[in-house]
């Protein structure tokens, strides 16, 4: 009898426990709420069986309030880390580390209780990350550096967070959209990118609020871009699979010239991390240096389609080139993930980190016939835009882009409704936490960005008349 008289006890518990989440979940304005977490009781926003929830994660048409809590010696440590990473310079203390010269280490992850329509996500992993972006900024005494958001990162010391999803999102990159006066280059960037068939992430505006236990509440760190992370949900949204393996390289050896050997180590897999199968890289390695490319054009063709996405690639290095973009494939050694879509075997190309794309401002980006690329140090490019087919679908795509997703007609007006959406966000950000040297840089970079479209398109039909 008393079993059962506990039973139902706990019954009307949950029960009052779900409407009073009701009430405040209705009640719900700017102010941060806690719920505690019963145990046992998963909320369907925070379980891994939970969809990923694009609307709410990603809209497209509202500036989302994310607030973050940090214990302050957690802080702390944080800072102290980004100190011995980055404080003496590039690479840090120790001088240059990894690819790049910055430190091969990434920043420390502590915990993090994080809040969005009044709820709570509990013992969220959270670090900075980036390279240049966090290096530039943090030498240059800013507070407005990039994160990254792990919710199931502690989830060996907290059981109850096991598997722990953010709308059913197990991962969040947050730009703090560095080097853009406009704060728009990564979010229109990807939605050009996806409207052209690229494979790319979701982006969209959050304001980020962190309360570092100092006493101070909650202060204003700016306007972020949050990122679809590639390898947790991004491979299954646009291919419905994440079985096959994902990279993300860096270092010589992803230039894939014969000047740098294959190196395992320039291709970290983000899945299949424990399988030490790297043959589909390597076999591309070997395929585009192979002498078949001089002595047997039509077979080296042959060979590297049935490996690589050599279409889907030409479209994104049409759309990229179109765009602009410094800091990419042809001037960097980074920013792109390559995954192998088990539906045909094939390694396909997905960009990453535009924040430097839709930018005039840098002399070196890559010319429409690429002139200034040593075709040998970068083969992606200079082999294949020597090869008259390739060449030819690439300009073909870059008739397209122009006449569709990269139009003025459809670029000009996203420009002024994105830059609507932010202003007074973008307005709210001070001292170092924002990255601009005054707010006319952001009113003025409207049209900075609406004549470079133009420009680029009339530079693009010139290329291609």
């Amino acid at each position: 009898m008393r079993m059962c008289l506990n039973a139902v006890k706990m019954k009307n518990r949950l029960l009052v426990f779900l409407v009073l989440i009701g009430l405040i979940s209705s009640c719900y304005k700017e102010e941060v709420v806690t719920i505690p977490r019963p145990d046992g009781w998963t909320f369907s926003t925070h379980s891994n069986k939970a969809q990923p929830d694009y609307e709410i994660v990603f809209p497209q048409n509202k500036v989302n309030k994310l607030y973050i809590d940090i214990q302050s010696d957690d802080w702390a440590s944080m800072q102290l880390d980004l100190e011995a990473l980055y404080g003496g310079g590039p690479g840090g203390p120790g001088g240059p580390g990894g690819p790049g010269g910055f430190p091969d280490e990434k920043p420390i992850t502590v915990k993090s209780q994080i809040h969005l329509n009044g709820l709570q996500w509990y013992d969220v992993g959270i670090r900075y990350k980036g390279n240049s972006s966090l290096q530039f900024a943090y030498n240059n005494g800013k507070s407005k550096l990039p994160l990254r958001l792990d919710f199931d990162y502690f989830e060996d010391v907290n059981p109850l967070i096991d598997d722990q999803r953010f709308y059913g999102f197990k991962e969040l990159s947050l730009s703090s959209n560095i080097m853009d006066n406009s704060l728009l280059h990564e979010k229109v960037a990807s939605d050009i990118f996806r409207s052209f068939g690229v494979p790319s992430a979701y982006t969209a505006f959050y304001e980020v609020y962190i309360d570092k236990s100092d006493g101070n509440g909650y202060v204003y760190h700016g306007l972020y871009t949050t990122i679809e992370v590639v390898f947790d949900t991004m491979l299954n949204r646009h291919f419905g699979s994440e079985s096959g393996n994902c990279y993300k390289p860096d270092g010589d050896g992803a230039k894939f010239s014969s000047y740098a050997s294959f190196s395992t180590t320039d291709f970290e897999k983000k899945t299949n991390a424990q399988n030490s199968d790297w043959s589909d890289i390597q076999n591309l390695y070997d395929v585009i240096n192979s002498t078949d490319r001089l002595t047997n054009t039509e077979q080296w063709k042959a060979n590297l389609e049935t490996v690589f996405d050599m279409n889907g690639y030409l479209k994104y290095l049409a759309a990229n080139t179109v765009m602009q973009n410094w800091d990419t494939y042809g001037l960097m050694t980074h920013n792109y993930f390559l995954y192998n879509d088990p539906a045909d075997n094939k390694l396909k190309w997905i960009p990453w980190d535009n924040n430097e794309a839709l930018n005039d401002d840098k002399n070196n980006a890559l010319d429409f016939d690429f002139g200034t690329v040593v075709s040998n140090q970068w083969p992606l490019i200079g082999y294949v835009y020597g090869i008259p087919e390739y060449k030819t679908i690439y300009d073909n795509y870059i008739d397209s882009f122009i006449a569709g997703p990269f139009n003025p007609s459809v670029v000009n007006p996203m420009y002024q409704d994105y830059h609507d959406l932010i202003y007074s966000s973008v307005q709210n950000e001070s001292g170092d936490y924002t990255l601009l040297n005054n707010f006319a840089d952001f009113t003025n970079s409207l049209s900075a960005q609406q004549n470079h479209c133009n420009s680029r398109n009339i530079q693009a039909d010139v290329y291609t008349p």
